[in-house]
């Protein structure tokens, strides 16, 4: 910023305080517009993250004695109403003259020292720098629903828990009544520059730990980090079809960002609990039914339990073997366009552990009819071919 640009600064009127003001009255206005100004308090207001710069190079200006005289000097020399002409000759300008010459080098004449540039410049330092806005960290979460639901999908409440502006202190970092002050090693910007040959290099203030604000006195709640916790219940919406393990993330529902950056991410893993009937095979459903052995070789109409509705009938083929899928269209899992995958059945033909009685006369009475039936005669032959 130009030497003009800060010499038609009003601190005072900024401030909100006569020009005789002492340096306790100074200091109370100050606390006061710091307060209200703050940017962890006013996140999402840009106009309050301009006020809250000036006020805080106000403060800086006028709490120093030494800085005070020399700004209230160089405005004596003009009027509380100076306005430095943009240049020489201008349209209604009864001035003819060239900045350069007033200060010391700020306009087109010959850079040199020991003009009003020095003093301003020293007396301003690096002001123009400012703290960046900071995005917000990323939360991850997790959630745990039930098959039925991974399947259709649901909305579950979630309560997240994040960095927030400290109650206590409203995101100051300092004690109730009290207020930070500039950082006197960064001037405010949060950042310190080292010069290495040709090159500048920029880093976070070791001081103020890259928050351009120094706290005198720590709030005993956030311990001076002006940061606290906050919780709060989001419903989130789980789509139907996602796999245990299935990792997602909602854009900018995380926590939220300082002096106006945006919030962070939000990253949900969701854990599926297993059914004690169904499985999942991609977008189809599956499911093992047994059945009888006779009726798997006479063939049979077999009711089968779908996830959400009535059983349906699946039509059994006479010699069904053991371990064949059907399939019945429609009654899988959910898309994403609404349509339905298929439920894979599988079939398991259950043997009778125990049988007496006419049962087991009439598989003594099978065995005898179809002992000429030697099932494991192609499995001999196969491995005497393949000797």
């Amino acid at each position: 910023m130009s030497t003009k640009e800060w010499l038609e600064k009003d601190y005072y009127k900024i401030l909100g305080v006569p020009k005789d003001a002492d340096a306790a009255a100074v200091k109370k206005a100050y606390r006061t517009l710091a307060r209200d100004l703050h940017p962890d308090r006013n996140s999402t207001n840009k106009n309050a993250e301009t006020r809250f710069k000036e006020v805080s190079e106000a403060y800086s200006v006028l709490s120093n004695p030494e800085k005070r005289k020399q700004y209230d000097e160089a405005r004596s020399l003009f009027g509380s109403g100076f306005k430095v002409p943009s240049g020489a000759g201008g349209s209604g300008s009864t001035f003819n003259f060239d900045l350069g010459d007033l200060f010391g080098g700020t306009g087109g004449g010959q850079g040199g020292t020991g003009g009003l540039g020095d003093v301003f410049g020293g007396l301003f330092g690096q002001r123009t720098r400012t703290t960046p806005a900071r995005r917000g960290a990323d939360v991850e979460s997790e959630v745990t629903i039930s098959f039925t639901e991974a399947v259709e999908g649901v909305t579950v409440p979630l309560r997240m828990t994040s960095a927030s502006a400290c109650t206590a202190c409203a995101g100051t970092g300092a004690r109730a009544g009290t207020v930070p002050r500039v950082c006197p090693v960064c001037s405010g910007t949060g950042h310190t520059s080292t010069d290495a040959g040709r090159f500048s290099l920029s880093e976070p203030c070791r001081e103020c730990k890259g928050r351009g604000l120094v706290v005198d006195d720590p709030c005993p709640v956030c311990k001076g980090s002006g940061r606290g916790t906050t919780s709060r219940v989001m419903q989130v919406r789980v789509p139907a079809g996602v796999r245990d393990g299935q990792r997602s993330g909602l854009k900018g529902k995380g926590a939220p960002g300082e002096r106006g950056g945006p919030a962070g991410d939000l990253y949900v893993t969701v854990h599926v609990s297993p059914h004690p009937v169904f499985g999942r095979r991609g977008e189809h459903l599956t499911v093992t039914v047994p059945v009888t052995f006779p009726e798997a070789t006479l063939g049979a109409d077999v009711k089968v339990p779908t996830l959400n509705g009535l059983p349906v009938t699946l039509k059994l083929p006479p010699g069904t073997p053991n371990g064949r899928t059907f399939r019945v269209r429609g009654r899988g899992s959910r898309r994403a366009d609404g349509t339905r995958g298929d439920l894979l059945v599988s079939v398991e033909v259950m043997v009778p552990q125990r049988v007496d009685g006419q049962a087991k006369e009439a598989l003594e009475s099978f065995r005898d009819a179809t002992s000429g039936d030697d099932v494991r005669a192609d499995l001999l032959r196969a491995v005497e071919k393949g000797r």
